[in-house]
């Protein structure tokens, strides 16, 4: 069994055997749903793309990833917890001020970037960024768009490649001028 070039069957048959228990340990240890689903579907891209050198051993190999990516993904919260706790202390130290007229044209001009940036999208790349932003939940959003939901966190992770690649394009734009 060689997972490296799998026959699109054998893959499947791992997939389907292995991700309902995949998910159910990766929601046990990150108590969010969401971002479960996102590794869940990690874990398998890296299982297709680097599968383990003993096909037997896929099961152990599932967990090890799995397990890893979620120590990762925690250690990365607790991280963007700590940075979101500090700016918050620092903000309620320092005094506060109102925008002045050159810095709300200043955001409104970036806002409007933005929303050129997201315009310039397909439109499904568009739809799922704006509703993930809006605080749709993963079921919601396959829902929304009739996609499955195991396909929509790896679609957010594309959508948004294309938007930061939007972003650098303009940035790499305006550098030249």
């Amino acid at each position: 069994m060689n997972l490296s070039n799998p026959a699109p069957d054998l893959f499947k048959d791992i997939f389907h055997k292995h991700y309902p228990s995949v998910l159910r340990k990766l929601i046990a240890l990150l108590r969010d749903q969401s971002a479960a689903e996102d590794l869940a579907q990690e874990v398998f891209l890296k299982l297709y793309k680097n599968p383990p050198s003993r096909p037997e051993a896929v099961g152990a190999w599932l967990h090890q990833v799995l397990t890893r990516s979620a120590y990762d993904y925690l250690d990365q919260k607790a991280r963007e917890r700590m940075l979101v706790q500090r700016q918050e202390k620092q903000q309620m130290t320092e005094p506060q001020t109102f925008q002045s007229g050159e810095q709300a044209v200043i955001k409104q001009d970036e806002e409007e970037q933005v929303q050129g940036w997201l315009n310039s999208l397909p439109e499904r790349d568009r739809d799922l960024l704006l509703l993930r932003y809006s605080g749709y939940s993963y079921s919601e959003i396959a829902q929304e768009l009739n996609v499955q939901q195991p396909q929509v966190g790896m679609l957010l992770k594309r959508a948004g490649e294309r938007l930061r690649k939007q972003a650098l394009k303009h940035e790499n734009q305006w550098s030249q001028e």
